[in-house]
C-alpha cells in the first residue's frame, strides 16, 4: 500500500456491486470501514473484510461526516437511479475534503456527459467536484455490468431465452464489476492510477452473440429474444418506482438507436493483465449450474 492509505471508507459496502471492492481492499492491505444503512447490514460487512461499520445515510450530513472521520480513502457508488445521487455524491466529496481524507475513487459511469440519458448526466457533478478538489481522485466509468446477466440467469436457465428490450443485434460494451472492483482497489492502495479518469469495458458483443456463448457453455440452446421494456421489468422484479424505470427505459431506447460502444484498451493497462471476458464470465455461471444440479442430483 501506498504510504499514509490505512483505512477506506466503502460506501454501500454490502451492495451488489460495491461488496465486490472490500475483499480487493483487503487482500492489498487496506482496512476497511463499512457505510451501512442498516444496522442489520453490520454483520455481512465485517463478513466481506470490513474491520470497521459506521451506520450512516449519505443524506445525513452528521453520519457523513461521522463515516469519514479518520480514513485515509474514500471509495463510492452512488445508489443507482436517485433522484439526488448527484447532491449526496458533491456531499461526500466536500465531506472527506474537510475531513483530510486522501484518496477518492468514484465508481462512475461509461459516456457520463451523454446527457441524453439522465442516470448517466448525474455523475457530472460528483466527477466536478473532485476535479475541482485537492482530493487525488480516481474516476471510473464502467460499461454495462456482465453481472446484470447473472440476475437473469435463473430466468434465462427456465425459459432457454435471453431477453432485453432492445434489438438481439446491437452491440453493447459490457464489464465484469470484479475487475471495476479490483481497478478501484488498486487506485485507493496505490499511485498508479491517481487523477486518472478511466473508461473500462472489456469488449463488445450482441446479445445473439451472448446467447450463442450461453448456448456452448451450457450444452443446450438459448435463443436471444427481444421483450419489450414492460414485459423485460416485470420479469425482471426490479426494485425501482416509476420514475427511476423511466430513466431506465431511456437507456434502453439509447441502446436500441445506437448501441454502447466501449474499448478494452485502459481496464487492460489500469489491470496489467487481460480483463474477464464475457465467455469466462458465462462460464463460471455454467459451471455453478452444473455443480448445484450435481448436488441435487444427489442428494434426491
Amino acid at each position: 500500500m501506498t504510504k499514509g492509505v490505512q483505512t477506506v471508507l466503502a460506501v454501500g459496502a454490502t451492495g451488489k456491486f460495491a461488496g465486490y471492492v472490500v475483499p480487493e481492499l483487503v487482500k492489498r492491505g487496506a482496512k476497511v470501514r463499512a457505510l451501512v444503512r442498516d444496522p442489520a447490514q453490520a454483520d455481512a460487512a465485517k463478513a466481506a473484510g470490513a474491520t470497521e461499520v459506521a451506520i450512516g445515510d449519505l443524506r445525513d450530513s452528521t453520519s457523513v461526516a461521522n463515516a469519514v472521520a479518520g480514513v485515509n480513502g474514500v471509495f463510492h457508488i452512488g445508489p443507482a437511479f436517485a433522484p439526488d445521487e448527484a447532491t449526496m455524491g458533491v456531499a461526500l466529496v466536500d465531506a472527506a475534503q474537510r475531513a483530510g481524507v486522501s484518496k477518492f475513487v468514484f465508481s462512475s459511469v461509461i459516456q457520463p456527459t451523454n446527457t441524453r440519458l439522465k442516470n448517466h448526466a448525474s455523475k457530472i457533478p460528483v466527477e466536478e467536484a473532485l476535479y475541482s478538489s485537492r482530493l487525488e481522485y480516481t474516476i471510473l466509468h464502467p460499461a454495462n455490468l456482465m453481472q446484470n446477466i447473472g440476475f437473469a440467469w435463473p430466468s434465462i436457465l427456465q425459459t432457454g431465452q435471453f431477453s432485453e428490450p432492445f434489438p438481439r443485434d446491437v452491440s453493447i460494451a459490457r464489464v465484469d464489476y470484479r475487475d471495476v472492483a479490483e481497478v478501484a482497489a488498486i487506485a485507493l492502495t496505490g499511485p498508479t492510477l491517481t487523477y486518472a479518469t478511466l473508461e473500462l469495458a472489456a469488449g463488445m458483443h450482441s446479445r445473439s452473440e451472448v446467447a450463442a456463448i450461453m448456448t456452448e457453455e451450457l450444452s443446450r440452446p438459448i435463443s436471444a429474444e427481444e421483450s419489450t421494456f414492460g414485459d423485460w421489468v416485470a420479469a425482471s422484479r426490479l426494485p425501482y418506482d416509476d420514475s427511476q424505470l423511466q430513466l431506465l427505459s431511456k437507456v434502453h431506447e439509447h441502446y436500441a438507436k445506437y448501441g454502447l460502444g466501449g474499448n478494452s484498451l485502459t481496464l487492460r493497462a489500469a489491470l496489467g493483465r487481460e480483463p474477464r471476458s464475457l465467455r469466462q464470465y458465462i462460464r463460471q455461471l455454467a459451471l455453478q449450474t452444473s455443480i448445484s444440479s450435481n448436488r441435487t442430483t444427489r442428494n434426491q
